[in-house]
């Protein structure tokens, strides 16, 4: 009988040790999970809410910059302008006609004149024609920043700095902006009593009337596989008399480049104004390609080994009239070679 219950006894404390051990394993796990599942939601909140790295990303965002060029802005017509059908021939179609190829191996003569148009000229008026059309302003230099505002990915064009004539180095249309207008100047501001509170940064205010010059460059070529010379424009350079903040006189200096040939498309797409002959009107790629414009050579590659301009060359910088006069002795000698080559 003692026997018996030395056993229960024994039985008895083997089931309570096992349900002691079970139980603290139990507890473990249990406390375990607590633990895990706290770090995740403190890790969760610290990972998406950070209110001071959300303020400072936008305080540190750079201000937009302003690169708009001073283009008038004109209203497109609402209802025909003219009594006659031009829907199977509106000027926007148009498209140039392609170059005539000239080798190398062809070209008897081969040099490069540069020239200044001065739209005060007479023959040059069209060139500050200013009305509004449905395409936007007429004048020629209004022409010229559309096509840069509009970028070579909108049908526009790429403008090159005047550090050369090359074009080796494109401009941003901020840097086109701040070429035209000078940059920015400091406004004051008053308060209503009259007294400087601060000042402002403001953009100077452009006269499109300001640019009546431009300078292009160009090559003459003597092709004699077709006998005929060539005139063909490479570029184009609005100038404009350019004074430092410093008041120093920079003289009339072109402000940007522009290449001729990807300009021809756009070019074709706007009139000319002709004062003279309603019922033939050209389109300014008719113009450039027929020279009917008047510039003035300053330079070339003609007997010019230290390649500088006519007003840089010793014995004629004194004078504008020995210029002109050298200009014109350029020309002639062009006309001379050419004429030369035929016998009668």
């Amino acid at each position: 009988m003692k026997t018996m219950m030395m056993k229960c006894l024994v039985v008895i404390l083997a089931l309570g040790v096992l349900s002691n051990t079970a139980d603290a394993q139990a507890r473990k796990r249990t406390a375990k999970k607590r633990t895990t599942a706290k770090k995740t939601t403190a890790a969760k909140t610290n990972a998406n809410i950070n209110p001071a790295a959300t303020d400072t990303a936008i305080v540190q965002a750079p201000a937009p910059v302003n690169d708009s060029l001073p283009i008038t802005a004109v209203k497109p017509s609402l209802r025909p302008e003219t009594a006659l059908d031009v829907h199977n021939g509106l000027v926007t179609e148009r498209v140039p006609l392609p170059y005539q190829v000239l080798r190398q191996e062809d070209a008897a003569y081969d040099e490069r004149i540069w020239r200044e148009i001065d739209t005060r000229e007479k023959i040059n008026l069209p060139f500050r024609y200013s009305a509004n059309e449905d395409n936007g302003n007429q004048r020629f230099i209004s022409i010229l920043f559309k096509a840069i505002q509009d970028g070579p990915d909108n049908g526009g064009v790429t403008a090159f700095s005047a550090v050369d004539d090359r074009f080796t180095t494109p401009l941003t249309k901020a840097e086109v902006a701040k070429a035209v207008s000078g940059g920015s100047v400091s406004v004051p501001i008053y308060d209503s009593l009259g007294n400087v509170v601060g000042n402002k940064e403001t953009m100077q205010e452009v006269n499109l009337d300001s640019f009546y010059k431009f300078q292009i460059k160009e090559e003459v070529i003597f092709d004699k596989q077709s006998s005929r010379l060539f005139w063909r424009i490479l570029g184009i350079a609005p100038i404009k008399r350019v004074i430092t903040s410093s008041g120093v006189d920079l003289g009339d200096t072109p402000l940007f480049w522009v290449y001729y040939p990807d300009m021809r498309p756009i070019f074709a797409k706007y009139y000319v104004y002709n004062g003279k002959n309603y019922g033939a009107r050209m389109t300014w790629e008719d113009l450039f390609e027929s020279r009917m414009f008047h510039g003035r050579i300053i330079k070339s590659t003609l007997n010019n080994p230290f390649d500088q301009f006519l007003n840089a060359q010793t014995g004629l910088k004194q004078s504008s009239i020995l210029q002109l006069l050298q200009g014109d002795k350029i020309q002639n000698e062009i006309f001379d070679y050419e004429q030369n080559l035929w016998s009668y």
